[in-house]
C-alpha cells in the first residue's frame, strides 16, 4: 500500500469535481492529527485499508506519511468512532464486518437521510437537480457499456456518495454531518467487503438515484422520500447478497 501525502489530503476538498464544504459540514483546522484522520478516511475510501486488517502504528505512519505523534493522537479518535480496535499482542485491527454492523450502519443511514431528503427538497435548486441528474445519467450510460471503463467504479462512488453527502449537509447541522460521515466510513468498509460497487451493481444504484432526483425535480416530495428510503433498503440487500456470495442480477 502506497503512503499518502498529507498535503494531498488537505487539497482533496477543493479538487475539481468536488463541492466546497456545505453549511452543515464542519471545516476542521489543519493540524497533524486532523490530517492523519483525513488520510485514514481517504485510505478507506480508496480501499487501501480493508475490513479486519491488522496494522501497527508504525505501518500507519508509513501509510499516512505522518509522524508517530500524530498517529498516536489519531488512534483514540478512530477507536471512539469504532473504526479500529486494539487487539493485545496483535496491534490495531480495522473494524470487521458482521450482521450487527450492517444493521446499525443502515439504520443510521435511514434515520439521517430521511431528515436530509426533507431538507434537501426545500433548498435544492432546479439547476442543482439538473446537474445531478446529468451526472447520474452519464455514469449509468458508462455502466451499461459492454466493457465498462476502468475509472467507472471510482467515478460512480464519487457521484453516489456526493449526492448523499450533499443532502445531509443541507440540513445545516455540523454534529449530524460528522455522525453521518463516520457512519459512511463503516458503510464503505461493508460495501468493499461485499464487493458491492462492481459495474453490474452500479446500474441499479444509479437508476434508484435517478428515480429520486426526478421525483424531486417534478415537485413530488413524498415520492422522492419513498424513492430514497427504498434505495437505502435495496443497497443493504445488495450488500447482504454480496457477502453471502449470491450472484448479482445484471440490469440493462
Amino acid at each position: 500500500m502506497a503512503p499518502m501525502n498529507p498535503t494531498a489530503t488537505a487539497r482533496a476538498a477543493t479538487r475539481p469535481g468536488r463541492a466546497e464544504p456545505a453549511a452543515g459540514q464542519a471545516v476542521e483546522p489543519v493540524t497533524q492529527r486532523n490530517l492523519a484522520y483525513q488520510g485514514f478516511r481517504q485510505q478507506i475510501i480508496d480501499a487501501r485499508i480493508r475490513p479486519g486488517q491488522f496494522v501497527s502504528q508504525r505501518e500507519l505512519m508509513q501509510l499516512l506519511a505522518m509522524p508517530l505523534a500524530a498517529v498516536r493522537e489519531l488512534v483514540p479518535r478512530l477507536e471512539a468512532a469504532g473504526l479500529i480496535k486494539a487487539v493485545p499482542k496483535r496491534g490495531l485491527q480495522v473494524a470487521t464486518v458482521d450482521m450487527k454492523l450492517i444493521r446499525n450502519a443502515w439504520q443510521v443511514r435511514a434515520m439521517v437521510e430521511r431528515e436530509a431528503v426533507q431538507r434537501f427538497a426545500e433548498v435544492a435548486t432546479p439547476a442543482t437537480l439538473e446537474r445531478l441528474i446529468a451526472d447520474h445519467e452519464a455514469i449509468l450510460q458508462r455502466a451499461l457499456q459492454p466493457q465498462p471503463d476502468a475509472a467507472l467504479e471510482k467515478d460512480a462512488q464519487a457521484v453516489d456518495w456526493g449526492l448523499h453527502d450533499l443532502m445531509v449537509d443541507s440540513i445545516g447541522n455540523e454534529i449530524l454531518s460528522e455522525i453521518y460521515r463516520v457512519n459512511s466510513l463503516h458503510v464503505r468498509l461493508i460495501r468493499y467487503d461485499a464487493d458491492s460497487m462492481r459495474p453490474v451493481q452500479v446500474v441499479p444504484a444509479m437508476r434508484e438515484h435517478l428515480a429520486f432526483l426526478r421525483a424531486l425535480a417534478a415537485g413530488d416530495r413524498e415520492g422522492a422520500l419513498a424513492q430514497m428510503m427504498s434505495h437505502i433498503e435495496h443497497s443493504k440487500h445488495r450488500v447482504l447478497a454480496g457477502m453471502l456470495g449470491m450472484p448479482p442480477t445484471a440490469e440493462r
